[in-house]
């Protein structure tokens, strides 16, 4: 079953995760960060992907290099717990979704990226 998520472009969300940081008094800067972080991507091909539309499906399934750090990434998200995720897609949507929400509540960027 695919999911709506896959389809949307990750450049219609990423300014709403912007806005979500900024809102807490956090900055466009860390939202790119853990993108980087999560992804590999630095910030030259994340605005190439953004400026592509490239889905979240495409994004994740394409990036450079995904951090094997991210699977100490635990909580719940929307409800789930993010470490039960079966989908690898979607597990990687809510790893990305976790680290926003992790900003948002004011944690610091070492524990966020789980350094």
């Amino acid at each position: 079953m695919s999911h709506r998520i896959y389809s949307t472009s990750v450049a219609s969300v990423y300014p709403l995760y912007v806005q979500k940081a900024q809102r807490k008094g956090r900055s466009k800067a860390e939202v790119d960060r853990i993108f980087h972080w999560l992804t590999g991507h630095d910030a030259e091909s994340l605005a190439a992907e953004l400026a592509t539309g490239v889905t979240f499906e495409d994004f994740f399934i394409r990036a450079p290099a995904l951090n094997p750090d991210r699977r100490l990434i635990r909580g719940v998200v929307c409800g789930v717990r993010v470490e039960e995720i079966e989908e690898d897609v979607m597990r990687e949507i809510r790893y990305l979704d976790k680290l926003i929400d992790e900003l948002a509540k004011g944690k610091a960027m070492d524990k966020i990226l789980r350094a």
